[in-house]
């Protein structure tokens, strides 16, 4: 344990406010020590002093070792999005964590929860609610936060307003859409998270924390579009269907579809403050709405520079791929491939990409989409690339700028051709077992009706061009290994 100051351990690091929440602990210069289900995934983005261990809440025996040492412990899991018994999951991996917390001499822990009352809670508020009962009950003094919504870029709640906004001019709104809330900016949430490890020992309670504002949906979704210069229409309907919801918002975006089922039927209950005790307790005075959303706004695409999208989906198990499939309003092809060889030999075919050595497939369509950029007035395929082994920050690739490159890790490069809209081209590296695994990432944030015809017509050429690219892109890696073209494994 850290002399100065006591380790902490926090969980679901890989999740929107655990990863917040690392960023700000780490900054603090606090001890921390990471339990992840994958750890490889999450120790390449780590500060050096803070420790990634593997673990699973659902396997007691893990945990153990993981909390030896530990004087808090963040719980920031939940398990809405794997679907299926996630109720009975979440009990039982409260109940294998506050024992082990016990057992091992922890002296705080620390649960992020949900607001909501009444005797009708929704099977989400009331799974969120009974595990801060356990950690109450375990014997380890607990402080448990209820908030409601999350207001921050990448944040589920703000991801489902911007995608609703953006796509619908007219929207059908059922009853859910008019129920309040009391939104919490995501920096203002993770203050309160740091702030109680710094209580009084022996501390504990529920604490309801929420920003000045009681807002509905509907609300937010209004001051969303007035923000963005957009006129909306609005058309509310007597309905709380949380399956016909789900659809609706399958619409627009498919990956919430499951949760969104959950999160709709949440808002059968009003998810506002009624003890304002954390108001006494800690010194965070949280921002207003606008405020809030206005940062969600301009962090939009700090946040995406900033966090990994794909490490909470990654999580899942084995590697997935997707095509044209919605994450916000940004439409995404991601694909993964395992190679035998270590990730730095790995990394270097992805860093000679473009210029000389070119996009690895279908040479032909790369020329042919390099002419037309140059018929609208864009740079085309002319520029090349500075150094052909070599890039670095703000280095151009063809019509791409290298917009950031972890060496042996990752490479992100943003489209400089003329679009409809932003794309990025993302490659992330990260051991797997005895090899590596590359995952290629096109990102396409489209701007109007005519960004989505343009995605939507391509969709059958971007298939064929981005897995060509990520093939012959996995047999480049295993020459660059000089294994003698040892068999690529496609992920599924």
């Amino acid at each position: 344990m850290n002399g100065k100051r006591p380790l902490v351990l926090l969980t679901g690091a890989t999740g929107y406010v655990g990863g917040r929440l690392l960023r700000a602990l780490e900054a603090q210069g606090r001890p921390v020590r990471c339990l992840a289900r994958r750890p490889e995934y999450l120790a390449a983005r780590v500060a050096a002093g803070t420790q990634v261990v593997a673990g699973d809440v659902l396997e007691p025996a893990t945990l153990a070792p993981a909390l030896e040492g530990v004087h808090t412990a963040c719980y920031l899991i939940h398990s809405m999005a794997a679907g299926g018994s996630y109720a009975e999951d979440d009990r039982r991996g409260a109940e294998a964590f506050a024992a082990a917390a016990r057992g091992a001499g922890v002296r705080r822990i620390v649960y992020l929860g949900g607001l909501g009352d009444g005797e009708r809670l929704s099977e989400h508020l009331a799974s969120r609610q009974e595990v801060g009962a356990i950690f109450r009950g375990s014997g380890v003094p607990t402080i448990e936060f209820r908030a409601s919504i999350v207001l921050g870029s990448g944040s589920l709640s703000f991801e489902l307003i911007r995608a609703l906004v953006e796509k619908l001019p007219v929207m059908i709104t059922p009853g859910w859409v008019r129920t309040r809330t009391q939104p919490i900016g995501i920096e203002d949430l993770v203050s309160y998270l740091v702030e109680a490890l710094d209580l009084p020992e022996g501390t504990a309670g529920v604490y309801e924390i929420g920003g000045p504002d009681r807002v509905s949906y509907g609300d937010l979704m209004r001051e969303y579009a007035a923000r963005r210069g957009l006129r909306r229409l609005m058309i509310p309907v007597p309905v709380l269907s949380p399956r016909l919801s789900s659809l609706w918002l399958a619409l627009v975006s498919p990956v919430y579809a499951r949760v969104g089922r959950e999160l709709v039927a949440g808002l059968r209950n009003e998810t506002v403050v009624r003890d304002d005790s954390a108001l006494r307790v800690f010194s965070v005075r949280p921002r207003g709405v606008r405020e809030a959303l206005a940062r969600a706004l301009a962090n939009e695409d700090l946040a995406f520079a900033a966090t990994r999208w794909s490490d909470a989906l990654s999580a899942h198990g084995a590697p997935r791929s997707w095509g044209g499939i919605n994450f916000g309003s940004r439409l995404v092809d991601s694909r993964a491939v395992r190679v035998a060889v270590p990730p730095a030999r790995a990394f270097r075919a992805v860093a000679r990409i473009g210029g000389g050595t070119g996009w690895y497939y279908g040479r032909t369509l790369w020329l042919l989409r390099g002419m037309l950029d140059r018929l609208v007035g864009g740079p085309g395929l002319r520029r090349g690339r500075r150094d052909p082994e070599m890039l670095a920050p703000g280095d151009t690739v063809d019509f791409w700028r290298v917009e950031a490159v972890e060496p042996g890790r990752l490479l992100r490069l943003a489209a400089e051709m003329r679009l409809p809209g932003r794309a990025w081209l993302q490659f992330e590296i990260a051991p797997e077992g005895s090899g590596t695994l590359i995952r290629q990432t096109a990102l396409f944030d489209p701007v109007g009706v005519s960004g989505l015809v343009y995605w939507y017509s391509l969709w059958l050429v971007h298939q064929v061009v981005f897995g060509g690219m990520l093939r012959n892109l996995a047999r480049a890696a295993e020459r660059e290994g000089g294994d003698g073209g040892v068999p690529v494994t496609p992920a599924r």
